[in-house]
């Protein structure tokens, strides 16, 4: 089983940037997907970014399109969400989780790390 540990959250205030870090202990295959979620208080999981392992494509939510970045290191089994311009309404927990890219359901979830963007 591949386990997730998200890292890098944090309090910023609007305007701020951060960078959340995903580390995988077990090996990520070239056809799994690996993806960001987030989920706010009162507010239902959404998707946030994915990226292929294999290929580099990548995928964004049209709400973070332009302000953040997915992107990963092979070498270190690492997925990385460099986030721009924050805005108070991108404040929620964030997980990292993997999935095959034949399943529509992620399988893989890390704990969550806390986003807060302070007005």
């Amino acid at each position: 089983q591949v386990q997730l540990v998200e890292s890098g959250g944090g309090l910023v205030q609007a305007g701020g940037s951060l960078r959340l870090s995903c580390a995988a202990s077990g090996r990520i295959f070239s056809t799994y997907v690996v993806g960001w979620f987030r989920q706010a208080p009162g507010k239902e999981r959404e998707f946030v970014a994915a990226i292929k392992w294999s290929g580099d494509t990548t995928y964004y939510a049209d709400s973070v399109k332009g302000r953040f970045t997915i992107s990963r290191d092979t070498a270190k089994n690492t997925v990385y969400l460099q986030m721009n311009s924050l805005k108070p309404e991108d404040t929620a927990v964030y997980y990292c989780a993997s999935k095959p890219m034949y399943e529509r359901e992620y399988d893989f979830w890390g704990q969550g790390t806390q986003v807060t963007v302070s007005s």
